[in-house]
């Protein structure tokens, strides 16, 4: 089953423009391997504003985001998870506007020298920890928290409830799939955050990166959790075939990418040998499964 991505995406840098009579959203000029066009601030409501996801802490986009936001207040500065591409603004803003940051949690460090990603935000710490069910409400919206660990243990989405509307951050994206990052990330709390997700049944879902998923969003999220259990296969019959190692496995497995995001594909499937030796699939030869680890398949049904 084919990921059905949405590549088509019509906007203008730093403007803040209406998508419905809820939602507006400004596109940061902050366009990258895994930011794709840049960073999606969305703003919620229209006097009483939560903004979710500020972004990067350039003096262009501050500028440009605190013009687009003359005459409002922001009551809640919302943040879905802690990536120099989401959060940096966040306190920021906040402090302009006079209101709290929420999120699930701090940053979780990893340090690597292959994780290739937006990178973490390290000194990011909301003033308020929320978790699931949490709600804020202003003029015409309410927003609701859906935790979904998995691309970083704090990662939250955030539920519209007027429009059955999805903020998924790095959860889910229109234009790829996300990374998962162990230690922070986790393929078995990903692919639980997915259908912790799929069961709710939006209408829409809007990444942080690119255009919404409008067409059948559940669809496109079993098509995302089919891609996952596709690569797992693939990673298990690259085992079978003899290969070892996860830079091997990688050069085998993922020749639909392009060689400089390698790297971070390594992490993507450390997360996947993570989640097989929990499950007794394959064994790892310093007993837990590490980036340098050699892999032994240990139940060869699995591939079959």
């Amino acid at each position: 089953m084919a990921i059905p991505f949405v590549k088509d995406f019509t906007f203008e840098y730093e403007k803040l423009e209406r998508v419905t009579d809820r939602i507006s959203r400004l596109v940061a000029r902050n366009p990258g391997s895994f930011t794709y066009t840049g960073t999606g601030v969305y703003v919620i409501g229209d006097r009483d504003v939560a903004v979710i996801d500020p972004g990067p802490d350039t003096e262009e986009h501050f500028e440009a985001l605190k013009a687009a936001l003359e005459g409002k207040t922001v009551t809640h500065v919302l943040v879905t998870h802690s990536h120099m591409d989401h959060s940096p603004l966040a306190k920021p803003l906040a402090d302009w506007a006079g209101c709290k940051v929420y999120a699930k949690g701090p940053a979780f460090p990893t340090a690597s020298q292959i994780r290739m990603e937006a990178g973490d935000d390290l000194s990011f710490d909301p003033d308020v920890v929320i978790g699931d069910g949490w709600t804020c409400s202003g003029d015409g919206w309410t927003i609701e928290a859906i935790e979904t660990p998995g691309h970083t243990a704090n990662h939250v989405c955030y539920a519209l409830r007027e429009e059955s509307a999805l903020f998924s951050g790095d959860h889910i994206m229109g234009w790829s799939t996300s990374i998962v990052s162990p230690p922070d990330g986790s393929m078995e709390q990903y692919l639980d955050s997915l259908r912790k997700v799929q069961k709710r049944d939006f209408d829409t879902i809007y990444p942080s990166h690119g255009a919404p998923i409008t067409d059948d969003p559940g669809g496109f999220i079993e098509a995302y959790i089919a891609h996952r259990k596709k690569r797992e296969a693939s990673i298990l019959a690259a085992l079978e075939a003899g290969d070892r190692s996860i830079t091997d496995i990688v050069r085998r497995v993922y020749t639909d990418v392009d060689s400089s995001l390698h790297p971070a594909a390594c992490h993507s499937v450390l997360a996947h040998m993570i989640h097989l030796c929990e499950l007794g699939t394959i064994s790892s030869s310093h007993g837990e499964a590490r980036i340098d680890s050699s892999y032994t398949l240990l139940q060869a049904e699995a591939v079959a």
